[in-house]
Parts: structure tokens; sequence; C-alpha cells
């Protein structure tokens, strides 16, 4: 038989990895197969060249075990491995490990014990009630699986933007390489946009002649090339959205031109082929890619309201970090020099309050070590970087914080969070907001919705009403910055600044490599139309102090 592109192997990859997580036995060995097919969808080199040229460990999170397999699949359309975990499975069962918090085991008790061999049928073994009632299942699993579902359809073949950012480098890197007679070679798509979940990979490149053809590639990953005169509307077609496309067609319509990806034409003549000069012909000020989303950008363009974009230069500090004192990795002293060389001004500190036990929460004894040792590097670092003293205080189920108000005062800021009973119903869960809010220890709101991305929906709130509340008592809304939860959702952030919110950009950072969260939160702080002047983190370090002493003063007037 002929060998199988990339396309056709990723598949199969994929397919091994669900099987090997049903199989049981080490969960990095699925997670390591399913991150090498990621991976081929996005390859922009034919794979029968790398396995030719044996390169296949160019590919990221391919090494030489996975190397192998590849190159079997590739030549042979099969494995024996995954031939003998096909006899085990019917192929309907993989697809219930799309549900989020569906685990292999209880995908396996489900298929066994119940005979559920799809996502159909496993939808209306929910809804009948069949689940909660199976011994080693129950209720919860069931209310879990019907919240869920929804999650599994709609984040189907969409990656996280951090691992698809990853992806399109190493994809452009591969262009760069092996076809060095392209020219601007550019990342497009919904990842250009800054869409929180990525699933068109797209790059668009820059050839001396017209290609009508495009290098072969694997399902996900579209490479358009263009030639210089037709580079900017390919760009800027390829870029999308479909919505904002089709709202500036319908602006040249009206003035008498036609948009298509060619460019901007007026009858046979092309007047405008570069992105800039198809939104200046237009009567349009150049619209930045994170605001293409149909929603008014265009409306806010012709009449000059465009706001100017946070870009992550603005930001002067980082909050919202734990260290090894809670579930961080790293010590307070390390964190805050890896931040300083980062260039930022401040690092402000937070770690778990006393009520997250299994995050080891501080205890009030620990809360003063760390300042002491706060203290102590302060003074060591001088002017120019500070270590701001802060925590993230659980809200408990009542709406209160987990410390006494004279424990809360000793720190320089405070960000509340929910990390538990998020089975409220949405009067509750909105009341519980509100009383954390209205404490007058509360700087930061954070995570606000508590969502993780393909993960579990957020908590029912009342999200309007939290953000009024949030304006009225001064408290800033987190844009968590961890690619897994990007809370809150942009599409929340122009409510929170008509309302007069102020917003920070945190990283929830556990670790060094996660001090560089910031920028995904600067995308969807630029995808939610926020400008630096109404961002916590754009502050400069006398900026800041001000702010957080004039925030203790009006606490102190408040007691």
């Amino acid at each position: 038989m002929p060998s199988l592109d990339a396309r056709g192997v990723a598949s199969l990859l994929r397919e091994y990895a669900q099987r090997t997580a049903l199989r049981g036995g080490n969960p990095y060995r699925a997670k390591a197969y399913s991150r090498a097919a990621d991976s081929l969808a996005a390859l922009a080199v034919p794979l029968d060249v790398l396995v030719a040229e044996d390169r296949l460990t160019e590919i990221p999170g391919v090494g030489d075990a996975i190397a192998d397999i590849i190159t079997k699949v590739h030549k042979t359309g099969s494995h024996p491995s995954l031939e003998k975990l096909q006899k085990e499975i019917p192929a309907g069962v993989l697809e219930m490990l799309a549900v989020p918090g569906l685990r292999p085991e209880k995908v396996l008790r489900l298929y066994k014990d119940l005979g559920i061999g799809s996502l159909s049928e496993l939808e209306a073994a929910a809804k009948d009630d069949r689940i909660k009632k199976a011994k080693g299942l129950g209720a919860a699993l069931q209310t879990k699986i019907l919240q869920n579902l929804a999650i599994a359809r709609s984040g189907e073949g969409r990656l996280h933007l951090h691992r698809a950012a990853a992806l399109l480098a190493h994809a452009r890197d591969s262009i760069r390489k092996s076809r060095p007679e392209l020219k601007r070679v550019t990342i497009a798509g919904d990842f250009r946009r800054g869409c929180e979940l990525v699933g068109d990979l797209a790059i668009v490149a820059e050839a001396a002649k017209p290609d009508k053809t495009s290098p072969p590639s694997a399902d996900g990953l579209q490479i358009r090339v263009s030639d210089r005169k037709h580079f900017g509307a390919a760009l800027l077609f390829a870029t999308g959205s479909a919505a904002h496309i089709e709202q500036l067609q319908a602006l040249a319509a009206e003035k008498g031109m036609r948009l298509n990806a060619d460019g901007l034409h007026k009858g046979r003549l092309l007047i405008a082929g570069e992105e800039a000069e198809i939104y200046g012909t237009l009567g349009l000020p150049f619209i930045d890619p994170e605001l293409r989303e149909g929603r008014g950008e265009i409306e806010a363009a012709l009449k000059g309201k465009l706001p100017k974009l946070v870009t992550d230069k603005d930001l002067r500090g980082i909050l919202h970090c734990h260290t090894d004192a809670s579930d961080g990795t790293e010590t307070l002293e390390t964190m805050a020099k890896a931040t300083r060389q980062r260039g930022f001004e401040y690092f402000g500190v937070a770690d778990h309050s006393k009520s997250a036990h299994y995050a080891g929460g501080l205890s009030v004894e620990e809360i003063a070590q760390q300042h002491r040792e706060a203290d102590r590097l302060n003074k060591r670092f001088g002017k120019d970087f500070r270590i701001l003293k802060g925590i993230e205080s659980d809200i408990l189920a009542d709406g209160s914080l987990d410390y006494d108000g004279d424990v809360l005062e000793r720190f320089d800021f405070v960000v509340a969070s929910i990390h538990g009973r998020f089975k409220l119903d949405r009067k509750a869960q909105t009341q519980r907001l509100l009383r954390a809010i209205s404490d007058p220890h509360t700087t930061v709101i954070g995570h606000m919705t508590g969502r993780q991305l393909q993960r579990r929906p957020g908590y029912e709130i009342e999200v309007e009403k939290v953000l009024r509340a949030c304006a009225k008592h001064d408290v800033v809304v987190e844009i968590n910055a961890h690619p897994w939860r990007l809370d809150l959702d942009w599409r929340w952030h122009q409510a929170a600044l008509e309302f007069g919110c102020m917003l920070s950009i945190n990283p929830d950072a556990h670790s060094i490599p996660e001090l560089d969260h910031m920028h995904w939160g600067v995308l969807m702080a630029r995808k939610g139309g926020v400008p630096a002047e109404r961002i916590l983190s754009a502050m400069s370090l006398p900026e800041i102090t001000r702010y957080l002493r004039q925030k203790r003063r009006s606490l102190a007037r408040a007691a």
C-alpha cells in the first residue's frame, strides 16, 4: 500500500495515544503520543522528506522512540502494537475521552459495565439517569458528563494558545529552512487574532511569482503562498474572521469597490494589495488583528474610536505569583530575581491562603516569615525593584475571606479567589463574590469565573453585576494569563471598562517559565480592547505604590 502522509500518521498516532491511555500504565506516554500527533498536524515539510532524511526528531515532541513509530506507520499504514490495541476496544469508545473530567478508567467502566460505546450513547445514558445508578460511577459523574459534553464538542480540534504558538513557530521555521525563496513568512488564522483556542493553523508567505499551490500539509495547517502584489490581501483573508471580512466587503461595495483575496479592486483595476493600504483606501485606520471579530470594530474605526491597545512593553510589573511557600516550585528570591531579569519593576507574591490545604496554604506564622524574607530582599534590591507582599485569599462559601482583618491588613495587596464550591447556584455564587468584593481588604478578584479552557466551564455568576460591584468598590478585575484560564473572558472586557473597572494582567505563575504567561494575558487584553492606562500591572513602581497606599488609607478610614 502507498505510504501515509502526515495527516494519516497523525490520526493513527492520536488513536495510539487514546488506546494507550485506556490500557493504563504510564500516563505520560499517552500524552507524548498525543503531543507528537499535534506536531504532525502542523508539519510544514512533507513527511516522506523528513523520514528519508532521518529528521523526524526535529519535530517538537518527537524523540527516537516516537520517531520509530511514525516511520513504521508512515511506511506500512499501521503498527503491530496499535493493531493489538484495536482488538481490545471499539473505536467509538475513544470518543468519550474527549469529555473533560472523564478519566480513562471511568471510560472503561462505562463501556464494560454499561455497554456505552460512543459519545452519543454516553449522552443518552446520562439523560436517562443510567450512569448515576451504576456502582462506582454515580450521580456526580453523570452531572459532570452532561455539563462537559458541550465542551468536548466545542473544543474539538482546537489548541491552547501556548501549544499553538509552539507548533506555528516550528512550522514557520521549517518553511524558512526548506523554502528559502519564500519571504515574509507570517502566521495568520485565529492565532493572529489572539483567540483563546486555536483551530485555524495558517501561514502566509510571499513568493517572487504567483503560486497557486501550497506545500503539502497535514490536517490543521494551511500554507498560502502569494506574490508581493497580493500578499497583504492574502494575509487579510487568511487572518479573518469571516464576519470581519464580510463587513469589509460590504463597506467596499458601498464605495463602489470590490474586495477579495486578490486585493481591493475598482472595476478591473487593483487599487490596494497591502493590508494597511486596503484599510486606508476604505477610509479606515489599520485595525489590529485581535479586534477583527465583526463586533463593531469597523463602526468604531469609521468614527475614529478604536482603542490604543496594550502591548507587552507596556507592562511594568508582575502580580499574583506563587512560590515554594505554597504550591510553587521556586523560592521567593529566585522568582523575584527572574522577574527583575525580565525587565519588570516589581514582583507581587500571592501564595495560597490557609484554606487551600491542597496547595500548602500559608499559616499566619508562615506569612510573617515570608514578609521578613521580602523585607530582607527589598533592602538588597534597592529602589529600582521591589517585592510586593500579597496573598491569594480563598473566598469561602459565604463570601468572607479566610483570614481575619488584622492579618489581611499586613499585605500590600490581596487577590481574592474562589477555589471550591463551584456548584453553588447562580444567585448564591454571585452573592458570594459580591461579599468578597465589598470587603475593603480585597484588591483584585482573581480568575473571576473559574473556567479552565477545555477542562471545565466557569461557575454560574451574573458577570455584569459582579463587574459593577468591582467598579463601585475599586476592586481590580484580573485577566488571568494562564493559557488554561484566560479569565476574565475577553468578551467582557469592554463592559468592565464601561463600568469603570481597572484590570490587571497577572500570570498566576507557579514557576519561572510561567512568568512569561504575561504575553497571553496581553493578547486577551488586546482582544478585549483594553488600553494600557486601565491596567494595574502597567503602572510603574512609584505609581502602583501610590495606588496601593491609597487603597490602604481607604481601608483605614473604613475601619
